[in-house]
């Protein structure tokens, strides 16, 4: 199906975004905002909250200073300096007219529970450290994401986070030796083999030896 016949103008374009000191807006602040924050959060970004009212893990993070709250409706003005936003409200009309806004303003804006005003989708993660793997289906089937994210979860173990991390260390150790650039490709590809990841398995006691069997 192309993506005219699916919804979609254009194909979307797949990045993991920094949003480390960056200002982003919530607005709405009931159960479904919670993951979003929870997030938000994580990536280190400079949560704003807008709503007249909120659930009691999101009052606890503003007790903690980790957000600010601001108890009231939007307002035009609480897009100001604001990089990206979120709306979690079920009212189609404040989604509207936010994402109207936001538009007027070039700030990234999700509705979660609306795909018509949406410039960017939140895809199901699959998390291993320094490894993620996002699923998306262009807000078509969030159910199928999920689905799709419990069968990656089992194929990628949390030993892939400590793979990832031994990975980086290797990789670094490489640009520090005066290699030859097509040396060092040779040797990269080499430690991210299959081959490789399976003797740090086994010797991490992750797979059974062969010579064991």
């Amino acid at each position: 199906m192309s993506s005219a016949a699916s919804g979609e103008k254009h194909v979307l374009f797949p990045i993991f975004l920094k949003l480390g000191g960056r200002r982003c807006l919530l607005v709405g602040a009931g159960k479904t905002a919670e993951e979003k924050i929870s997030s938000l959060l994580a990536s280190g970004a400079l949560v704003t909250v807008v709503a007249p009212s909120a659930t009691p893990k999101i009052q606890g993070w503003a007790r903690a200073e980790k957000l600010v709250w601001l108890k009231k409706k939007f307002q035009s003005q609480d897009l100001d300096g604001i990089f990206l936003a979120v709306l979690a409200t079920s009212s189609k009309a404040v989604n509207r007219a936010v994402f109207q806004e936001a538009q007027q303003r070039g700030i990234l804006c999700n509705a979660v529970r609306d795909r018509s005003y949406c410039d960017f989708y939140y895809p199901a993660v699959v998390r291993r450290g320094p490894l993620q793997i996002a699923i998306s289906t262009a807000g078509h089937s969030g159910a199928l994401a999920q689905r799709l994210r419990e069968e990656l979860e089992r194929e990628f173990g949390p030993e892939w986070e400590s793979w990832l991390h031994w990975l980086g260390e290797a990789r670094s150790s490489l640009y520090a030796d005066p290699l030859s650039p097509r040396r060092r490709r040779t040797m990269l590809r080499r430690l991210a083999s299959r081959k490789t990841q399976d003797e740090m398995f086994r010797r991490w006691g992750l797979l059974p030896n062969p010579s064991k069997r």
